[in-house]
């Protein structure tokens, strides 16, 4: 099975980032747990049932999905039973996950418009954490999620002038201004957020060129997530 589960390191810090932010925010609580589960699942769920529809392969990808999606039913069915509400959150994904079987359905899943609709999703993932958790300040979480978002389209942009388009110009200076526009826009929500948003900008504007493959990229992009976590424990909790 280990060929239907996704080893894009990026993708795994959009599933867990949002969650560890929500989770220091409300505080941990039981209920995180089958609802992390669930989320995993769910996502293990998306990457053979994305590659179906890409593919046409069914005889390939069949299986693993309806695997993953038989685990996740219980799982979705003990939400929905412990907080009814949660369904709308549900019910609000489906457009974003339309829009990625879309571009998987035309073999575009790299297009930077899907890229954005799938970090829209990841991060709203800090909505019912926060909310399973009691959290009720959700002005701080609302700047959390904007945060995430902002994070996240930049390393968007920033892998592709690492990766695909090594030398396109455009996206390189594109990457680099909006780098240096979300520092500007972090630092106005907390002033001492301008250094990690600093040390990614520094990022955008040094290492591409630099030679480095997908799994290097990868690797120390989970370490600049681990900056950016750490910062919002000092910052926000």
């Amino acid at each position: 099975m280990n060929r239907y589960i996704p080893n894009q390191h990026g993708a795994w810090v959009m599933l867990i980032l949002p969650f560890l932010t929500g989770l220091a925010f409300s505080g941990p609580h039981g209920i995180h747990i089958p609802l992390f589960v669930c989320w995993l699942v769910l996502y293990l769920f998306t990457f053979p049932a994305l590659q179906w529809i890409k593919t046409g392969k069914g005889e390939r990808y069949c299986k693993p999905t309806v695997l993953y999606g038989a685990i996740s039913l219980p799982l979705l069915i003990f939400l929905i039973w412990h907080e009814p509400r949660i369904i709308w959150y549900g019910v609000l994904l489906l457009p974003f996950f339309a829009l990625n079987m879309y571009y998987a359905k035309i073999k575009k899943e790299r297009a930077l418009l899907n890229d954005f609709a799938a970090i829209l999703l990841f991060c709203s993932f800090i909505y019912p954490v926060v909310y399973l958790g009691g959290g009720t300040e959700w002005r701080t979480v609302n700047e959390l999620f904007v945060l995430l978002v902002l994070y996240f389209a930049g390393t968007a942009l920033y892998v592709k002038t690492v990766l695909r388009e090594k030398n396109n110009s455009r996206y390189y200076y594109a990457s680099v201004v909006y780098h240096l526009v979300i520092m500007l826009a972090a630092a106005s929500i907390k002033p001492l957020l301008f250094i990690p948003f600093l040390i990614l900008l520094l990022r955008a504007i040094l290492l591409p060129g630099q030679g480095l493959k997908a799994k290097p990229t990868g690797i120390a992009e989970m370490v600049f997530a681990a900056v950016l976590y750490g910062s919002f424990l000092i910052l926000f909790v």
